[in-house]
């Protein structure tokens, strides 16, 4: 499964390379990083058949996590586009109103820091079975 990781924290990438280090090792996952909204953006144009799932932080400069959610929705509707993309947003503040505004634009899931990859790793597994 294909994971695009959205975040302006450019440690992310050694965090989750760590916390799934087997699930890479073994193929099971493969990430991709993106360190802004109009990053992931760019990548998705070239790369938006492979991906299955982002994990995109909200507060970043620039495109905040929700713009960028908001031009997913807009740029690969439902199916035919991509039938599949799952969009989990990721935040520090574990707001009502954040999370509200992203399920209304349509995020699969709200995700709070210091993220609880145990749990990550179990819906990632889970949404991989549901896939095939």
């Amino acid at each position: 499964m294909k994971i695009l990781v959205v975040d302006d924290e450019m440690d992310v990438r050694v965090l989750f390379e760590q916390r799934f280090r087997r699930e890479i090792r073994s193929g099971e996952f493969s990430f991709s990083f993106a360190y802004s909204g109009e990053e992931a953006l760019a990548y998705l144009h070239e790369h938006a058949s492979e991906v299955v799932l982002i994990l995109s932080d909200i507060n970043m400069p620039g495109m905040s996590g929700l713009e960028l959610l908001r031009h997913i929705r807009q740029e690969y509707p439902a199916p035919p586009a991509i039938p599949s993309l799952q969009v989990m947003m990721i935040t520090a503040y574990g707001d009502e109103t954040s999370r509200l505004q992203a399920m209304q634009l349509g995020a699969s899931d709200f995700l709070t820091k210091p993220v609880d990859f145990a749990a990550l790793k179990t819906k990632l597994i889970s949404l991989e079975n549901h896939e095939n």
